[in-house]
């Protein structure tokens, strides 16, 4: 990997509008985030968050225009068409899902295999033919979350907390250079979701990786992002330290009830 390559930000979204029938979910929305930075997207529920990441991704195309999405330095979206890089780029970029998105009927282990696929030829993972250096990775990546005593059991007889940390391993072992995590602990309750975001601060702080994270959570925002962006109405309404969100700029994202996106404040 050259420096550039090495340091080039995770995502770089230029001017990038996203139009669904009469509602503009991105209004001309611009944002960086640099490489081995760690970044809260924050705002009411229907402000852009999710389409923004899904547009990151190459998820969701963007509307035709002059917007632009570079990931890793590689244009992947322009004039509302998916580029040759898109493919990837996505290899480099690890999903988390409020919903967990493993296949339930394999295995635990199965599933963070998976991760692999993207540098494997498919026969392998259609016979499970993995690498031995691959399964120890894929066990060494379940050993750092917390569930390695899992790894035989069917994902849909894991707790929430335990499908989401096996998710990270999956990324893990994909070998992403950063990871976009749409929702990751909605669905969790507050213990599991303090260890996913600690294991998401943990990769990024040891292991370099860039972490974009869209939370409803204001109090997860400001503990452990030291960045937030908040989106409103599809725009860009803050974009600076969490320490920075005062109740008036709180006010200015939410509304006057604003304490409602406080999560541990109403447990």
């Amino acid at each position: 990997m050259t420096s550039a390559a090495a340091t080039a930000p995770v995502a770089s979204v230029r001017g990038v509008s996203k139009t669904f029938g009469a509602r503009k979910a991105l209004n001309g929305v611009s944002v960086e985030v640099a490489a081995g930075e760690m970044v809260a997207l924050i705002g009411p529920s229907g402000s852009g968050k999710s389409t923004l990441l899904r547009s990151i991704t190459g998820m969701q195309s963007i509307d035709a225009g002059d917007g632009v999405i570079d990931v890793f330095g590689k244009t992947v979206q322009k004039n509302g068409r998916m580029t040759g890089d898109v493919r990837a780029a996505r290899v480099k970029l690890g999903m988390i899902f409020q919903q967990f998105n493993l296949v339930g009927r394999l295995s635990l282990f199965s599933n963070v295999m998976l991760g692999a696929l993207g540098r494997l030829p498919g026969w392998r993972g259609l016979f499970g033919a993995w690498p031995q250096a691959d399964k120890d990775k894929a066990m060494a990546a379940l050993h750092r979350v917390g569930v390695s005593d899992y790894a035989a059991q069917r994902a849909n007889t894991l707790s929430g907390g335990q499908q989401q940390r096996g998710a990270i391993a999956r990324a893990i072992v994909q070998g992403a250079r950063a990871i976009l995590a749409d929702e990751p602990v909605a669905s969790l309750d507050p213990v599991s979701a303090r260890k996913v975001m600690e294991l998401l601060v943990e990769l990024n702080q040891r292991d370099g990786m860039g972490v974009i994270v869209t939370l409803h959570q204001v109090d997860y925002a400001i503990r452990y992002c030291k960045r937030v962006v908040a989106l409103k109405a599809g725009k860009v309404v803050y974009d600076g330290p969490s320490s920075g969100l005062d109740t008036p700029t709180l006010i200015e994202i939410y509304g006057p009830e604003f304490e409602d996106a406080f999560w541990e404040t109403k447990a």
